[in-house]
């Protein structure tokens, strides 16, 4: 039987051998080639899924730090108390200085009330787009102490009225000029740095028309002041400015 077999593909023509073994080798190739591909696929699909799992992604933390790596640059935790801080203080501000418009008896308090109403409502404005753009969650209402600082406001008689307006928001207006200034100065994030630079402006702004009034008290917008006591209205020119609480008027 094998000597039959020998003899059968001895008696093919030189041609059709080359061809059944041309088709054989090509065979094997194609199985060899689809063993290869098949789990070069499958990984390559694995480490895909691996990298998009481990991208970091906007508004998730990518250190130990709590920074978070966004479109615009780093975020870090301090940005984003600032940026808190900015919507926080349109929150207080804004009604404020409606209030003064409306409560002011000199033309400088109304003023400044104007003023308060005008950059915070862009300065809120941009706050919002800033807190969208970053993924932040920015609180719709005053904090307790900014609150607090809306009652006195409140309840305060007209003589007293105008001196608690521009005491309290030339010492909130101080607070943050300080905390303007380091994150202008470190943040890496471009949206930060710019309502940074905008709230510069603004606060500088608001400190300048607070300070026209004549009715700011140096010594108790000083942090190293002694604590004086609460304020008390001005009945005749020349006399002595009230002195303010430093617990009554403590921003933090």
């Amino acid at each position: 039987m094998l000597s039959l077999r020998r003899r059968s593909v001895s008696g093919l023509s030189v041609a059709t051998r080359y061809t059944i073994g041309s088709g054989l080798v090509i065979s094997a190739l194609a199985v060899t080639l689809i063993a290869l591909l098949i789990p070069v696929s499958k990984f390559g699909d694995r480490a895909s899924a691996a990298a998009a799992g481990t991208a970091a992604k906007p508004g998730t933390e990518d250190d130990g730090a709590g920074t978070m790596s966004t479109a615009y640059g780093p975020l870090t935790a301090a940005d984003r108390d600032f940026v808190r801080k900015v919507r926080l203080a349109g929150l207080w501000e804004l009604p404020a200085g409606r209030q003064a418009q409306q409560r002011g008896t000199r033309p400088s308090v109304r003023t400044a009330g104007m003023h308060l109403v005008d950059g915070h409502t862009e300065l809120d404005r941009q706050v919002l787009q800033v807190g969208q753009a970053l993924g932040m969650d920015l609180p719709d209402k005053p904090s307790a102490q900014q609150q607090e600082w809306l009652n006195q406001l409140t309840n305060a008689s007209n003589a007293e009225y105008e001196r608690l307006f521009v005491q309290l928001l030339r010492r909130a207006h101080g607070k943050v000029f300080a905390l303007l200034a380091q994150i202008r100065a470190q943040t890496r994030n471009s949206m930060v740095r710019s309502l940074a630079t905008s709230a510069n402006a603004t606060v500088l702004d608001h400190i300048t028309v607070l300070e026209e009034s004549g009715l700011v008290d140096f010594d108790s917008v000083s942090d190293a002041s002694p604590a004086p006591a609460s304020p008390a209205p001005v009945h005749h020119q020349g006399a002595a400015p009230p002195q303010m609480s430093d617990r009554r008027y403590e921003v933090k």
